[in-house]
């Protein structure tokens, strides 16, 4: 095992040899070092594992040489020896980047004190390169983790996209209304949990989904749908601009696709003409969602014959938001909200 290598710098040679016996001693390997000008000239051209500057140097203190020499690229750390009594000086060394420091004192107890702290220190700055290689190996395994999980998100939404490319055809196929209708609204809760996946692809953060982003893509999705079932209503987005957890995000999006379906199936029969609102709104810790329209009522709107799956779907995906949907009028038309917690 390689000795410690270490840059003594004292204009003292006297005690500079004196202290150079005693951290050999200690298995180290010391470099000495006359001037603060001679010893940055050896740290930028050997390396060293640490430094022991003295603070009465000629032309200079010490303080000079420990601010140059934390200025140079990966600085090894520095342990201040000083005869001064005036603690000031040691506390501006601390403060200046030194690891610690020690007094020199006449007796020459020091030189045992200096190798304890050189040792202490080479301890410590092992300890924190371990810490930073770790750090930094947890750093890039999370990286490759959310790489990874990008591209499963990616090949999640072109599958679901496939899928529902797929309903689409099986859809256009059939001549029987109520299937094709069947078929079309499963289509579309294929396309809210693929617009998902998809925002999850393009953000920086893949445990959260901009619902603003995401809301205003699903609503030109819907409106694409719904415009070759030949309806043309113009939907409008007013979405707080918020990021909220993929969970959740799923369930607001399906929620929202049910209800838009809904109200071009059933606010406006007849080729009757009016707008579909999609609000987003945040109030307190808490979001609140509403699909308004201008149609026949909540009460006109009851659907003959249907099967309640929308229904269910709309109850299972608000619970899972922890809220509960609430329909009401809306002026002429229905007002459906739901709040739940963020």
């Amino acid at each position: 095992m390689s000795r410690a290598r270490v840059l003594y710098i004292d204009d003292d040679p006297g005690i500079a040899r004196l202290v150079q016996k005693t951290l050999e001693a200690h298995s180290f390997e010391v470099i000495i070092a006359p001037s603060g000008t001679q010893g940055l000239e050896l740290l930028q051209s050997s390396r060293f594992d640490i430094v022991a500057l003295d603070h009465h140097l000629p032309g200079q203190t010490g303080l000079d040489i420990l601010r140059s020499i934390r200025a140079l690229p990966e600085a090894p750390p520095v342990v201040y020896v000083t005869g001064s009594e005036d603690s000031h000086i040691a506390v501006t060394a601390m403060k200046s980047g030194a690891v610690d420091y020690v007094w020199k004192d006449v007796q020459g107890h020091f030189r045992e004190l200096l190798a304890k702290a050189i040792a202490t220190a080479l301890e410590q700055e092992r300890l924190r390169r371990e810490k930073e290689a770790a750090d930094n190996e947890v750093r890039l395994a999370r990286d490759r983790a959310e790489m990874l999980l990008k591209e499963v998100n990616h090949r999640v939404a072109n599958s679901l996209a496939i899928v529902a490319g797929l309903v689409g055809l099986q859809r256009n196929s059939i001549r029987d209304d109520s299937a094709r209708e069947l078929l079309a609204r499963v289509q579309a809760r294929i396309i809210a949990i693929a617009s998902v996946h998809r925002r999850l692809y393009t953000s920086p953060d893949v445990r959260n989904v901009d619902v603003h982003d995401y809301l205003d893509g699903l609503v030109e999705e819907l409106k694409a749908t719904m415009t070759d079932e030949g309806r043309n209503h113009p939907i409008r987005l007013d979405c707080a601009k918020v990021l909220i957890p993929t969970d959740k995000a799923v369930s607001l999006g399906i929620i929202t696709t049910e209800l838009v379906t809904n109200a071009y199936k059933y606010a406006y029969p007849e080729d009757r003409v009016g707008e579909i609102r999609v609000i987003l709104k945040i109030d307190d810790g808490k979001g609140l969602l509403a699909v308004e329209d201008d149609g026949v009522g909540v009460n006109a709107q009851e659907p003959a014959g249907g099967t309640g799956l929308g229904s269910k779907v709309i109850a299972s995906m608000a619970m899972n938001l922890g809220g509960e949907l609430k329909l009401s009028a809306a002026g002429q038309g229905t007002r459906a909200t739901l709040a739940f917690p963020l």
